[in-house]
């Protein structure tokens, strides 16, 4: 059976949520963040070297980085489900949101989040993560024009992991600027294997 190493309030949460989309039977080992540093704790390093959340454990070894871990998962256990055919015109598309959720998408909000830790808010650095992340989000606005979901009108993995950069934007500084990402978030997170996750996964800061 796999096992999800999860850190509370964290992006292991995204592959919690789509263990439970697909009804993939897991076990989960439970860590917590430090309540003044925030960071996670040494024990991760047990799971795998790198020490960060999410890993998964499976019979050909542990592997992290929330990207790599949906894929696996989708390949190994999703049967088609949660992903375009290879042969769908939305694959592009998917593909594409697939790794800005763990690279353009993230590095900015990452880059300010490290910014106001060390003092940094109102600066230039400051100034110019705001830029950058904002204009991921405007992408994901433009893109939620008219459609429920950021791949054709199915809801994918892609929505899962795009999700985090949303809910961090909402938490840093708000989204109210962003009606369709709004909307989108909230649809998110009424879905039943979301509050399942939320319920079986501990406190979620970013949950609706």
């Amino acid at each position: 059976m796999l096992k999800l190493h999860h850190l509370n309030h964290s992006r292991s949460f995204r592959v919690f949520w789509l263990l439970e989309e697909l009804g993939v039977p897991f076990e989960v080992v439970h860590h917590e963040r430090h309540p003044e540093t925030r960071m996670g704790p040494a024990a991760l390093k047990a799971a795998h070297p790198i020490g960060k959340a999410p890993a998964l454990e499976t019979e050909h070894g542990t592997i992290v980085e929330s990207g790599a871990i949906i894929d696996f998962i989708l390949r190994r256990y999703g049967n088609g489900a949660l992903a375009p055919a290879t042969d769908s015109p939305d694959l592009l598309r998917y593909l594409e949101w697939m790794n800005i959720a763990v690279s353009i998408g993230t590095t900015p909000i990452m880059l300010k989040v490290y910014g106001l830790a060390a003092g940094l808010a109102g600066t230039e650095f400051d100034q110019r993560a705001d830029a950058e992340f904002s204009g991921v989000l405007n992408y994901i606005e433009q893109s939620l024009e008219g459609h429920d979901y950021l791949v054709g009108d199915a809801f994918t993995a892609a929505d899962i992991q795009v999700s985090f950069i949303a809910e961090l934007a909402r938490a840093l500084i708000g989204i109210t600027a962003y009606p369709n990402m709004t909307a989108w978030v909230e649809r998110l997170h009424a879905r039943p294997a979301f509050r399942a996750s939320i319920e079986k996964g501990g406190e979620y800061a970013y949950a609706s």
